[in-house]
C-alpha cells in the first residue's frame, strides 16, 4: 500500500453540491489540473470517495 496520494482536479467543481465543493477546498484544490500529495488514510479516502467524479488519483 503507496504511503501518499496524488489528488489531481480533473473536472470543475462549479456545477457540484456545495457540500463537494467544500470537500475539494478542504483537499486543497483550486485549479482544474492542480495536483496536491496527501497521506493515503482513512479520512483521505473518505474524501476522495465524496468527489471521486471531479478528481484523479494515483498512489505515489
Amino acid at each position: 500500500m503507496a504511503d501518499k496520494l496524488k489528488i489531481t482536479l480533473v473536472k470543475s467543481p462549479i456545477a457540484a453540491i456545495p457540500k463537494q465543493r467544500a470537500t475539494i477546498e478542504a483537499l486543497g484544490l483550486r485549479k482544474i489540473r492542480q495536483s496536491v500529495e496527501l497521506p493515503n488514510n482513512n479520512t483521505t479516502k473518505g474524501m476522495i470517495q465524496r468527489v471521486n467524479h471531479l478528481v484523479k488519483v494515483e498512489e505515489i
